[in-house]
């Protein structure tokens, strides 16, 4: 839940320069957007272009005028992953004819020393991804590095060799604003969803 979104600035104060922090809004300082004001603008969000589970060139530009979900996962997470990809295949699913047209999800390896686009095309295959609205994106590893700390997600490599990192989950609207992010895996998916669609009806 965005509550939790306190520990992942802290931690992001840790790593990131100050100008470059994305500071979130937290729904427990406010009433949910359907109910009152809009969800405020906290910033460009960070740009990127990256290699999508097809081999194709994906940026954020790319996807300008949808709402975008903008996420951080890898393929062989054991933690988080398992739970909140098929939470957002669920999402995926109730947004309908919109998903695609109107809403946009992607994902973004923070293994891709591991993650090619062959196995990142298995990973969508296997949560059921449409692939019509939801890319799974992959670069050179000094590119993702920067592009994590740009968003304020925290990732590093353990001894074991596997990957740590917080899940972060943020909503770009049409103009590439940053609206939202919420931490974690106990974020509401009702609520991710209301957030989503009022941001789409804001044109």
């Amino acid at each position: 839940m965005r509550a939790a979104l306190v520990l992942a600035l802290v931690i992001a104060a840790l790593v990131l320069p100050p100008a470059m922090m994305l500071v979130a809004p937290s729904r427990d300082a406010a009433p949910a957007a359907s109910e009152a004001q809009p969800l405020p603008q906290v910033a460009p969000a960070p740009g990127f272009t990256l290699t999508s589970q097809d081999g194709a060139q994906i940026s954020l530009a790319n996807l300008r005028g949808k709402v975008v979900a903008v996420t951080f996962i890898f393929t062989r997470c054991t933690a988080t992953c398992p739970v909140l990809t098929p939470m957002m295949s669920l999402v995926q699913d109730r947004l309908g004819r919109d998903f695609g047209s109107k809403i946009a999800f992607a994902s973004i390896t923070v293994d891709p020393e591991h993650d090619t686009p062959e196995m990142l095309k298995l990973y969508a295959q296997m949560y059921g991804a449409d692939l019509a609205g939801w890319s799974f994106l992959t670069g050179p590893p000094p590119v993702i590095a920067d592009l994590t700390r740009r968003y304020g997600v925290y990732a590093a490599r353990n001894a074991d060799g596997d990957v740590e990192h917080s899940f972060l989950t943020s909503i770009v609207d049409q103009r590439g604003i940053l609206r939202v992010q919420y931490l974690g895996v106990r974020f509401d998916t009702e609520e991710f969803l209301r957030d989503l669609l009022s941001v789409m009806k804001e044109r």
